[in-house]
């Protein structure tokens, strides 16, 4: 059972806890699976609202340019035919979901080899609890410096222990983000270089993916 240090928000350390191991301390992580999920994640936030017009939306060509036959030319039914400046676009893009489904079990199973990289990586750090008085910016700087979360942050607790002090007062720091356990994603999760989980964090993964 992989161990870690529990930190207050002083940085200090309060005492060490052992994580699951079948949430924390997978050793081989499975990237297939890590990259399922995160294709599946990245295809369901694009917007796919890209629209083409085809030859039946275009404006005009309501009528023959010319007679059938007889002419010398090639036969034309309508000016806004794919082949004609102006015409329709064939097989242009429309508006569409990019979305696709993935079982529970491999979104699981993939947030269980995340979580146990970050471990591996030593760029999970616990902290007991995340309060603030005010909401201040200084103060969720400051509590990062005491715990020593340097670069790229993703700070997660549990959906009971989030307030709106610490998340204001985090909006506006540059590469970190709040959220709460039942919020975070694996491509999330993955773009940030540390991990910082409050302790109800831990315990609803370990609940959770259990």
């Amino acid at each position: 059972m992989p161990t870690i240090a529990l930190l207050d928000q002083t940085g200090k350390k309060l005492k060490d806890i052992e994580l699951s191991a079948n949430v924390f301390g997978i050793e081989n992580v499975n990237n297939q699976v890590v990259y399922d999920v995160v294709n599946a994640q990245r295809a369901a936030m694009r917007q796919g609202t890209h629209d083409t017009k085809g030859r039946s939306e275009v404006r005009g060509g309501g009528k023959k340019p010319w007679r059938q036959k007889g002419t010398g030319r090639a036969r034309q039914g309508s000016i806004r035919a794919p082949q004609w400046v102006g015409g329709g676009t064939v097989f242009g893009p429309t508006p569409r979901s990019y979305a696709f489904k993935l079982n529970k079990k491999v979104k699981r199973l993939a947030l269980k080899n995340v979580l146990s990289y970050k471990v591996n990586e030593n760029a999970l750090i616990a902290v007991d609890a995340i309060k603030f008085d005010e909401v201040k910016t200084k103060n969720f700087v400051k509590f990062l410096e005491n715990i020593k979360a340097e670069g790229k942050t993703m700070v997660v607790v549990a959906q009971e222990e989030f307030t709106e002090e610490v998340n204001l007062s985090a909006r506006n720091i540059a590469n970190v983000f709040y959220t709460y356990a039942n919020n975070a994603s694996v491509y999330e999760l993955l773009v940030y270089k540390n991990l910082v989980l409050s302790e109800g964090a831990i315990k609803y993964f370990e609940e959770v993916l259990n």
